[in-house]
C-alpha cells in the first residue's frame, strides 16, 4: 500500500503575494478546501509546507502556503509535485 499520494502539480504563480496555480490530480478537488498540511517534492528532497488560502478558478486551484509571502519564494517550486501522507488523504467510501 501507498504511504503517499499526489493530488497535484504546481504550474505556475499567481500574482505577487506567493500563490501558486495547482493542476489537480486527485478526483475530489473539494479535498483542498480541508487540507492542512502537504509536501512539495523537489529535487532536493521533499519540503513539508501548511495551507494559507485556497481557492478555485476553472479548472485550477489558486493555492498559498504559509511559509511563502511572495512570489520569489514560490518561483522555484514551478512544475512541482504535490503530495499528502496516508492519514491526510481522504477517505475512500466503502466498496
Amino acid at each position: 500500500m501507498e504511504d503517499i499520494f499526489r493530488i497535484g502539480v504546481i504550474t505556475s504563480t499567481h500574482g505577487l503575494k506567493g500563490e501558486v496555480k495547482v493542476f489537480p490530480t486527485t478526483d475530489d478537488v473539494n479535498r483542498f478546501k480541508t487540507l492542512t498540511k502537504c509536501f512539495i517534492r523537489t529535487t532536493k528532497g521533499d519540503l513539508q509546507v501548511e495551507k494559507n488560502t485556497c481557492k478555485f478558478f476553472k479548472n485550477m486551484v489558486i493555492f498559498s502556503f504559509k511559509e511563502f509571502k511572495d512570489i520569489n519564494e514560490v518561483e522555484n517550486y514551478k512544475n512541482c509535485e504535490i503530495y499528502v501522507t496516508r492519514e491526510d488523504a481522504v477517505p475512500l467510501d466503502e466498496d
